[in-house]
């Protein structure tokens, strides 16, 4: 099943100059793995139902989704997102 990676809000807010950071949010039933890929830089990260990671990638990166390279984004840093389905 292929999973989709739901846009809830693109918030580009400009607080005096501060950098904000993506917020992930998972709003399915089931755990997520997250590739968070930042030039070299690569973590990952378990995502439980109705967990938020907040501050994540400040000047923007790429979210891989499971194990499939068909499941990345790239989002700029200022994004909310989540996962749902």
């Amino acid at each position: 099943m292929r999973l989709r990676f739901g846009l809830i809000a693109l918030m580009l807010l400009g607080f005096s100059g501060k950098a904000l950071a993506v917020s992930v949010t998972n709003r399915d039933d089931k755990d997520h793995k997250l590739t968070i890929i930042e030039g070299d830089s690569k973590q990952e990260k378990i995502l439980k139902p109705a967990d938020t990671m907040d501050a994540v990638c400040p000047k923007g990166c790429v979210i891989r989704l499971g194990e499939s390279e068909n499941d990345e984004y790239e989002l700029e840093g200022t994004e909310i997102v989540s996962i749902e389905d």
